[in-house]
């Protein structure tokens, strides 16, 4: 009986590189800050008040999905065009997508406001963001000819096409 394996997502060998020394530092400024966050978690819910008023609140949610907007509207395009670029997009649009449903449930009044934001986030803002999300580690089913996505092995004429003319 012949067993069909799985192609993997990644490369059996993956170079890894030593960070430079700004990479190391870069590093271990990002694990100090979020170290330091964790206490300042505690305090946090220790002292907010159950609720605020903010004096730019639709300002604050036009901002975030306008921002949700042009992340989407770009890495489609960017995907479209082939260019690589459309990895960053594609993670800061899913993560500002996740924010939203987010602060869309958690912010919103009990009874209908809630379930209008939870129906917002199962069918729209969460399948958006993995979307995103799997677009952006490249595992999305795409076009051969494209050299686009992880499923695709690159070509000669993919890799000639990706090269600066």
């Amino acid at each position: 009986m012949h067993r069909h394996r799985r192609k993997p997502l990644w490369p059996r060998r993956v170079r890894r590189r030593l960070p430079s020394r700004h990479g190391i530092a870069g590093a271990a400024t990002m694990i100090a800050a979020g170290m330091v966050l964790l206490p300042w978690l505690a305090v946090l819910a220790a002292t907010l008040p159950p609720t605020a008023t903010a004096a730019h609140w639709s300002v604050a949610w036009v901002g975030l999905d306008s921002l949700e907007a042009i992340g989407l509207v770009g890495t489609g395009l960017l995907v479209l065009r082939g260019d690589h670029r459309y990895r960053a997009a594609a993670a800061a649009t899913a993560t500002l997508l996740i924010v939203d449903a987010w602060f869309d449930t958690v912010t919103a009044a009990a009874g209908s406001d809630f379930a209008g934001a939870l129906v917002m986030a199962a069918c729209g803002e969460v399948p958006l963001a993995a979307l995103c999300a799997a677009t952006a580690l490249r595992v999305v089913p795409c076009d051969n000819d494209s050299g686009i996505g992880a499923l695709s092995k690159p070509t000669a004429k993919s890799v000639a096409d990706l090269r600066i003319k």
